[in-house]
């Protein structure tokens, strides 16, 4: 999440009138999606309204002292996946200080915006930042990456603290900001690949790229349970990662197909459709279907839709009704 961007949701917290000053100017600067929160505004049930704000917005920036901030967000931390940024400035707007989430939710990068805004000095206290290495968790986050698993990313950035040699495994070519990338003899691997099943042993951490569109034709009325189950039985066998996977993709008179949109929300991922005219461009380079054009005017959907956002790796497969096909980004 951006900074200033219009998903980013941020509130300023603040109990002095200097206070009041400096989240009046970060609102002017950052822009309509700032809420600022004086102290008359949180003197009744303050702990609910904290609680509130810290699962409501995106970013939490304390213009107060470290400890009032971790004291009324304490409560409620739970997962550095999960947290919302939290930033601390001093009400005479001096330092801006990182506290919370500073990878994943952004912290580290919003309060060295803050400290430009504010003509204040920045304090970051992870320990990737300072050594200047990217940690695993800012790496995958950079390129929009599923971390398989935290504890796995934590362990491999540990490694790298300590200058242990970094192997990549990759799909794709990328640099990582780390100065003892080896291409043998590895401590430790991070692998980045839409292949479900991966074995090495030493430790790792599996990053799945978000680079695998999935085309599907269907009868009107298949359920999400339906659709779901077809890509799963054609990932399964492919041995392939539904974490990978970008967008479902089909002609745009799906657009409204409640089962292909509930089974995007299933799958955490976006729906993009076509349109005739897109589709017929590229449909005479796979097979055609009487039924298909009978039905929707062109003469195939699953696979020119996933080929219009890739290479396809996995041509059509048919699910009473319902058609697969997968692309790969290149």
């Amino acid at each position: 999440m951006v900074l200033g961007s219009e998903n980013m949701k941020i509130a300023c917290i603040t109990f002095t009138k200097e206070g009041l000053e400096i989240a009046q100017k970060v609102k002017k600067d950052i822009g309509s999606n700032v809420d600022i929160y004086f102290k008359d505004d949180l003197k009744e049930n303050l702990k609910d309204k904290i609680e509130k704000i810290f699962y409501e917005y995106n970013c939490l920036i304390f213009i107060s002292s470290a400890g009032i901030a971790l004291r009324l967000i304490a409560p409620y931390i739970k997962h550095k996946s999960k947290d919302p940024a939290v930033v601390v400035v001093d009400d005479m707007g001096n330092f801006a200080i990182s506290l919370l989430s500073g990878h994943i939710g952004g912290a580290n990068e919003i309060t060295k915006k803050i400290a430009d805004i504010l003509k204040c000095t920045p304090v970051i206290t992870t320990a990737s930042d300072v050594r200047g290495i990217e940690s695993v968790d800012m790496f995958a986050k950079k390129y929009g990456f599923f971390i398989e698993s935290f504890e796995d990313a934590k362990k491999i950035t540990s490694m790298m603290l300590e200058g242990k040699r970094i192997g990549i495994i990759s799909e794709m070519n990328l640099c990582l900001k780390y100065g003892n990338i080896v291409k043998e003899n590895a401590d430790g691997y991070i692998v980045i690949t839409c292949k479900e099943s991966f074995n090495i042993d030493k430790s790792n951490c599996i990053l799945r790229p978000k680079i695998l569109n999935v085309g599907i034709g269907c009868r009107r009325g298949k359920s999400k349970e339906e659709i779901i189950n077809a890509i799963k039985s054609v990932f399964l066998e492919e041995d392939l990662s539904l974490k990978c996977i970008k967008f479902l993709c089909s002609i745009d008179i799906k657009k409204d197909e409640k089962g292909i949109i509930d089974a995007c929300e299933y799958l955490k991922c976006d729906f993009k459709t076509f349109t005739k005219d897109e589709i017929e461009k590229v449909q005479d380079r796979f097979d055609k279907s009487d039924f298909v054009f009978e039905k929707v005017k062109v003469t195939s959907v699953a696979e020119p839709c996933a080929y219009l956002l890739g290479e396809i790796i996995v041509k059509k497969r048919v699910f009473d009704g319902i058609t697969i096909a997968v692309s790969k980004e290149v």
